[in-house]
């Protein structure tokens, strides 16, 4: 698909900052931070801007991501060349994953974020977690079986209507593939009748987009007018210490992986900036889901790995989650002075490279995929949870940009891997030597 004929044509001459939506974001965050300080009752029901913006958003992904990934196969034709991109992909999110969940057992026993807390499980009031039982249930009882099972769904349009961007990717693979093996004329048709239509999602996205300030300025108005600015008072370490290891996990991690790859890691965090800062706003990444597939081949990945790894990363590879998960169970144990032996700690290892896969879709997914992991290891109280509810909203802006980074990266990375990456348009595009097509550009 021409990413020339989904957005508008580049501007001559350089326009007016506060025309840039990058601008208009970030005008939208500070402007909820004023609100939400000045103005708290009124703050919080502007949270119905946000929700407005991400329900917008979430109408299309789901169709968009069928489109793109069944277009992607189809146009691969060698289906052997779309498994192998799928096994390598499949191999680098485990790969990240573990050294993710390692990165955050090592920092909460290096800063102890909990210690001197000393608080009484029997003290906590259990009552906030009354509304994620239910998906905390279903969670727990289908095990390994049940997640696996959870990817096949009832009927596609089933799938498509509740957006579960997991299982419409598993029928668009099924889609694109039985299209590939088509083939002739047939198949030409119906890709073709495919490209038409995400063309037309595309365009429909670009419109929605252009709203996103107001989306980020509910959201930020809604948090600081809900909690107040001192609200992170007493689990600000945490907190640090969360923002602290998803930027080492960045820049070193990551950044080591990319320069392999051979690419900057600040360039191309500078690349993705616009649609980085509406997920920071929102603290949703589904929000840039398609902006993103098209930035990434606009600087030089091929489509056929942006559609595959993309969609898939956004339930296999949770990076930032994954060090959510290990830290906020090592700070909950500190916090309630419980032991944890080498065998607790590999427990948690194994079953959180479990139940991090099940995290995105999942309503309220960060509470809910720790409360299975804290019930899945005994000897940490699982009502230990109610400690981070209060600046789960806060942890996750960070967890949604790096979960989001992470995918980004992966991407390059497989399409490196795999030969399907054009360095010299991508090293153009992050320099500034060619024009990328101005994915979030508003429609003519």
């Amino acid at each position: 698909m021409s990413t020339a004929a989904l957005d508008a044509p580049a501007a001559t001459g350089r326009a007016p900052i506060w025309t840039s939506l990058f601008a208009q974001v970030l005008a939208g965050l500070a402007l909820g931070v004023v609100a939400g300080v000045l103005w708290p009752d009124v703050a919080v029901s502007l949270k119905a801007l946000s929700d407005a913006f991400l329900k917008l958003i979430s109408m299309i992904v789901a169709p968009i991501v069928f489109c793109v990934v069944v277009h992607g196969i189809a146009s691969a034709g060698d289906l052997k060349k779309v498994g192998r991109v799928g096994v390598k992909a499949l191999v680098y999110f485990e790969a990240m994953t573990t050294i993710a969940l390692i990165l955050g057992i090592a920092l909460a026993y290096l800063v102890g974020p909990g210690h001197g807390m000393d608080i009484n499980p029997a003290t906590l009031d259990g009552s906030a977690m009354a509304k994620h039982a239910d998906n905390v249930h279903k969670l727990e009882g289908g095990g390994l079986s049940g997640f696996l099972l959870n990817i096949i769904p009832s009927t596609a349009f089933d799938a498509l209507a509740r957006n579960d961007v997991l299982q419409v990717l598993f029928f668009a693979v099924i889609f694109g593939a039985a299209l590939a093996l088509v083939g002739g004329e047939t198949g030409a048709k119906v890709t073709g009748m495919i490209e038409a239509v995400a063309a037309v999602l595309f365009r429909a996205m670009g419109l929605i987009v252009r709203v996103a300030p107001l989306g980020v300025f509910g959201a930020v108005a809604y948090t600081v007018g809900k909690y107040g600015a001192g609200s992170l008072a007493q689990l600000a370490s945490l907190v640090a210490l969360f923002y602290l290891a998803v930027t080492l996990f960045v820049v070193v991690i990551l950044g080591a992986v990319m320069r392999l790859a051979g690419v900057n890691i600040f360039k191309f965090i500078a690349y993705l900036r616009e649609e980085l800062t509406i997920v920071l706003g929102t603290a949703s990444s589904d929000a840039v889901l398609p902006q993103i597939m098209r930035k990434l081949e606009a600087m030089g990945c091929k489509k056929s790995v942006v559609g595959l790894v993309v969609p898939t990363g956004y339930s296999f590879n949770l990076d930032a989650f994954s060090i959510y998960l290990t830290l906020a169970v090592v700070f909950i144990a500190q916090a309630t002075n419980t032991p944890l032996s080498f065998g607790d700690l590999m427990l948690v290892l194994g079953v959180s490279l479990i139940t991090s896969k099940g995290a995105h879709g999942v309503p309220g997914s960060a509470i809910v995929i720790l409360a299975a992991t804290l019930n899945a290891v005994p000897s940490i109280p699982a009502i230990g949870l109610v400690l981070v509810l209060s600046v789960d909203w806060f942890i996750g802006m960070a967890r949604a940009v790096g979960n989001l980074i992470g995918n980004c990266v992966a991407t390059v990375v497989v399409a490196a891997w795999e030969g399907d990456l054009d360095r010299a348009k991508a090293d153009a595009v992050l320099n500034g030597r060619a024009d990328a097509a101005p994915v979030l550009a508003p429609a003519e």
